[in-house]
């Protein structure tokens, strides 16, 4: 799958630089990866603000009535 890529300017430690290329780390991909990460967290955390009165509305349906199929648990 290719993907579009665009070229950015970003600036980072000098020194946390100059050790990442001494082991050979491709830094485009390595902040790519990060930011990757940190875009992932922050959908988290969007979603979880979003749907937080749904949640708090089943947890409390489960608190009151108990899980809707518990006779079927095995344990």
């Amino acid at each position: 799958m290719s993907v579009a890529r665009k070229a950015t300017n970003v600036t980072l430690d000098s020194s946390l630089i100059t050790e990442a290329k001494a082991h050979g780390i491709n830094i485009s991909r390595a902040a790519e990866s990060g930011l990757r990460a940190a875009v992932k967290a922050a959908r988290t955390r969007d979603w979880q603000r979003d749907n937080a009165k749904a949640i708090a509305s089943t947890n409390d349906w489960v608190t009151q009535n108990g899980l809707p199929l518990a006779k079927h648990r095995p344990f």
